[in-house]
């Protein structure tokens, strides 16, 4: 047993370095890397599973400090009885250096190069506390935060406008991370993973994020559909607020939601369809819900303030898109099939909403008050592509109102 686990321990060793240059410059998964180094994937999990999947920091030696090759020449010196004063000269160093280290090494009986360069290795491992660890205070509100689903990189810039003067209540959002996902700096507790956008216990490099390629689906075909191409040039660039993005969330048992975010603010709407997700429900919903949120935001706004366009997906529950334009004066217009990056920011929503509306639920539970309340957590949280304003903020900006719901 215990031959067994130190072979497994050696190969850990040995491929440690190609485990996560393939891991974050690559972005191959575990399975895939053991198939390229001829290992397991439990042998590729020991390497990334403790470290959370963020590569360690590579050791680096300070200039100032001793080489192997001038110890090496330091063993020479003091085996050939040369005095410390003639290495230093040899070396180029203050003989201070020469005699601090050859006595911390058992002196100039006992020095050997090898076992000097291993010691001043061992003496280098000094991990510092974790900031979170060390401020309790600070560990509360970031758990607090978590746990409201506020994103690490949120928390981060909040508490730096939050604590301007006061840098022991301001934390990176890489340390919030690390200290979620690294074993040796539990600092937080793994639970809170869950309230994070990706559920998974390691994190991807962003090479993996680029090597997962989308594949078109076919969604059949929509009559007199308005391509992308047509969408006023106001829209593109997000300076001009109104323009929307939609989609549908699907659940079990045929259930979906609407979801509708605004290109120029990141503003949510979450609709319910109680009647199903038929290309008439979808309109008669969409229809009913557009008049709601200019009254809601002030009195002096109309639909056309708020509302210039939506563009949606091929899906076919926006086959009635024409008699929604008659009824609400809003056109719609369609992304090519097959690329739903050309409407990122509600992909992007979508996945936010995710998180209350997990995938495999009856999304029929869930009243219109309760779709409210999500997206209402949604539009007063900050977020970086808005320089940390909420998206109830950056609307109200943009419209010239006091205030949003």
């Amino acid at each position: 047993m215990l031959v067994e686990v130190l072979r497994v321990f050696s190969v850990v060793e040995r491929h440690a370095d190609r485990v996560w240059r393939l891991w974050q410059e690559q972005g191959c998964g575990q399975r895939e890397i053991g198939r390229w180094l001829g290992i397991s994937s439990d042998s590729v999990r020991r390497v990334v599973g403790p470290a959370g999947g963020i590569a360690p920091e590579p050791r680096r030696r300070s200039r100032w400090e001793v080489t192997l090759a001038e110890r090496e020449e330091i063993s020479r010196g003091v085996a050939a009885e040369v005095s410390l004063r003639q290495i230093a000269r040899q070396l180029d160093r203050d003989v201070s250096v020469i005699s601090r280290e050859v006595e911390r090494n058992g002196g100039k009986e006992a020095y050997r190069a090898q076992e000097a360069e291993q010691a001043a290795w061992d003496r280098a491992r000094r991990p510092k506390t974790a900031k979170l660890a060390a401020n309790p205070e600070l560990a509360q509100v970031v758990t607090q935060r978590l746990q409201q689903r506020w994103a690490p990189q949120q928390i981060a810039a909040t508490l730096r406008e939050q604590y301007p003067d006061a840098p022991e209540m301001q934390v990176s959002h890489e340390t919030i991370y690390r200290s979620l996902f690294v074993q040796a700096k539990g600092t937080l507790k793994g639970e809170l993973t869950q309230y994070l956008r990706r559920k998974r216990r390691l994190r991807r490099p962003r090479a993996a994020t680029a090597r997962a390629a989308s594949q078109p689906t076919g969604r059949g075909q929509i009559p007199d559909r308005v391509p992308l191409s047509q969408r006023p040039a106001e829209a593109a660039d997000r300076a001009v607020p109104g323009h929307w993005e939609g989609d549908l969330i699907l659940g079990s048992h045929g259930s979906a939601v609407a979801t509708l975010a605004e290109r120029h603010s990141r503003f949510v709407m979450v609709l319910a369809l109680p009647q199903g997700k038929s290309a008439a429900a979808v309109r008669d919903a969409l229809s009913e819900h557009i008049p709601r949120l200019p009254r809601l935001l002030h009195e002096s706004l109309s639909t056309q303030h708020v509302w210039k366009s939506l563009t949606w997906d091929q899906g076919k529950e926006m086959s009635q898109h024409a008699q929604f334009t008659i009824d609400t004066g809003v056109p719609v217009y369609f992304c090519p099939p097959g690329q739903p990056w050309m409407r990122g920011t509600n992909e992007n929503t979508n996945g936010l909403v995710r998180d209350y509306l997990p995938k495999g639920t009856d999304l029929r539970a869930h009243t219109q008050t309760d779709l409210d309340h999500i997206a209402t957590q949604l539009n007063t949280r900050p977020r970086h592509t808005l320089n940390w304003m909420t998206p109830s903020q950056a609307l109200a900006q943009a419209l010239g109102v006091a205030t949003t719901p």
